[in-house]
C-alpha cells in the first residue's frame, strides 16, 4: 500500500514536532506502508524569509523570492530525512526539483504541469520513505518555482496522482472537516466524509483547512483525500466521489468569511459594455471579485453590486471612485461579511434557501446580497451578525445532531 502524507507547517513548527512527524511516520512504515512524505517549512520560517528580503527592497525580484522562499520545505525535508536516519530508518529527502515536478514558468505561484516519477519510485522500490520538499519545482528553464498558498498540499496531491497512490493523507493540527467552526459554534460535529465538490465550495468559501487548488486536483486525478490532525490519532474525514449517502444528507456545512466588502454603483448607465469596463478595470489590477448583482434596467439607468476581499477594498474604492463616468453614486461598506450553506442535499431537496431566509429574519438579520450554486447558498450580511448567523442555521439545519 502506498500512502502520501503531507505535514503542515504547524506539524514541523519545531525539533521536537518533526520528531513527532518522524514518529508517525515509523508507526505507519511498521505497518508495511510505502511512503512518500511531503513537507512544508517550519511554521513562521517563510514569514521571516520575507522580512530577509523586504530588508534590502519592498520589491523583490519573484525569480530570487522563489529561490529564497523554496529554502524552507528544504530545511524541514531534510531534518525529517535525518530525524528518520538517527531512528534507524531509510529515507531520502527530494528537492521538488529532484522529486520530478516540472512547473510553468509564473514565479510564486506556478502550476504544476508535469511530475517524472521515475526518482520517486526507484527509491521507493530501495525500501526507502521519501521525503519531498512541498510548495516547489522547476520550469521548463531550470528554474525554481513555487505555487503560492497551500503549495505544499497541491504538491502532496499531485504527487499521488503521479504515483498512483492509495490515498493522500493532509495533516495540519485540526483533526478532520467540521460542521462550521468549532470556536463560532461548541456544537460543531466533525464530518466522516463529504465530496470533492463541497468540499470545493467550503474552501473557497472561506474554511482554511484545505486549500480549494489541491481539491480540485484530488478530483480531477481522482486521489483520495484524507484531512487529520498530525497531533492525535482520529480518524479524519475523507474527501472523495461523492455518494448517494451524502446526498441524503441536506446540509453538510456552514462558512463564515469575514473577509469581505460590498461595493455598490447606483444609477450605472444601463448599456452594453459597461459591466465589462469596471470589472476589466478591477481585473486588471488582480482583485477577485465575487458575488456580483445587477438589478433589471429603468429609465436607462441600473444598480450593480459585488464583493471584493476586504484586504484588496482600498484599492478598489479607489478604482471606482476614477471611474467617473456613468455612474450617480458610489456606496461602500467593509463591515459586512459572507454567510454560506453548503451541500450536495439541496439537489434533491426543496425549501433550503427558504430555510436560511427564516432563520435569518428570525432573528432580525437583513440579507443584503444573495448568491446560490447547485450545492451552496451565500448570503452578505453585516459583520455583527455573523457568528450569530453561523450559530442560527448551524441549529436549523440540526448539524449538531
Amino acid at each position: 500500500m502506498l500512502v502520501v502524507q503531507k505535514y503542515g507547517g504547524t506539524s514541523v513548527g519545531s525539533l521536537e514536532r518533526i520528531e513527532n512527524v518522524a514518529n508517525r511516520v515509523m508507526k505507519a512504515r511498521d505497518e508495511g506502508k510505502d511512503l512518500v512524505v511531503v513537507v512544508s517549512a517550519m511554521s513562521g520560517e517563510t514569514n521571516k524569509l520575507i522580512e530577509y528580503a523586504n530588508h534590502f527592497t519592498s520589491t523583490p525580484s519573484k525569480r530570487e523570492m522563489d529561490i529564497l522562499l523554496s529554502s524552507g520545505e528544504r530545511v524541514t525535508a531534510s531534518l525529517l530525512a535525518i530525524a528518520l536516519q538517527a531512528k534507524g530508518y531509510d529515507a531520502v529527502a527530494l528537492t521538488g526539483r529532484q522529486a520530478g515536478i516540472t512547473t510553468d514558468n509564473i514565479h510564486t505561484y506556478a502550476r504544476i504541469e508535469s511530475i517524472d516519477n521515475s526518482k520517486m519510485k526507484e527509491e521507493i522500490g530501495h525500501g526507502k520513505i521519501v521525503i519531498v520538499a512541498g510548495f516547489q519545482g522547476i520550469d521548463a528553464n531550470g528554474n525554481v518555482t513555487t505555487l503560492g498558498r497551500g503549495g505544499s498540499d497541491l504538491s502532496a496531491v499531485a504527487i499521488a496522482g503521479a504515483l498512483d497512490a492509495d490515498a493522500c493523507e493532509i495533516y495540519s493540527d485540526v483533526d478532520g472537516i467540521y460542521t462550521t467552526d468549532p470556536r463560532i459554534e461548541p456544537h460543531a460535529k466533525k464530518l466522516d466524509s463529504i465530496s470533492y465538490d463541497e468540499m470545493l465550495e467550503l474552501s473557497s468559501l472561506g474554511a482554511k483547512v484545505l486549500q480549494n487548488r489541491s481539491v480540485e486536483l484530488a478530483k480531477k486525478l481522482g486521489v483520495k483525500l484524507y484531512a487529520k490532525s498530525s497531533f492525535s490519532d482520529n480518524e479524519g474525514t475523507l474527501i472523495t466521489e461523492e455518494s448517494e449517502n451524502m446526498e441524503a444528507v441536506l446540509v453538510s456545512g456552514v462558512v463564515l468569511d469575514k473577509n469581505q466588502a460590498r461595493v455598490t454603483l447606483r444609477g450605472v448607465s444601463d448599456r452594453p459594455g459597461i459591466a465589462a469596463e469596471i470589472f476589466t478595470m478591477l481585473a486588471d489590477k488582480q482583485i477577485v471579485v465575487d458575488m456580483i448583482i445587477q438589478n433589471v434596467g429603468t429609465d436607462g439607468l441600473t444598480n450593480l453590486g459585488f464583493t471584493v476581499p476586504q484586504s484588496d477594498w482600498g484599492e478598489a474604492k479607489a478604482l471606482v471612485e476614477s471611474f467617473d463616468h456613468d455612474i450617480q453614486g458610489i456606496d461602500f461598506d467593509n463591515e459586512v461579511c459572507k454567510v454560506s450553506v453548503v451541500g450536495v442535499g439541496m439537489k434533491s431537496h426543496s425549501g433550503v434557501a427558504a430555510t436560511a431566509f427564516t432563520k435569518m429574519a428570525q432573528n432580525g438579520i437583513n440579507i443584503q446580497m444573495i448568491s446560490t450554486s447547485e450545492i451552496k447558498i451565500s448570503m452578505v450580511i453585516d459583520e455583527k451578525y455573523g457568528e450569530l448567523a453561523v450559530r442560527e442555521l448551524h441549529k436549523v439545519y440540526e448539524l449538531d445532531k
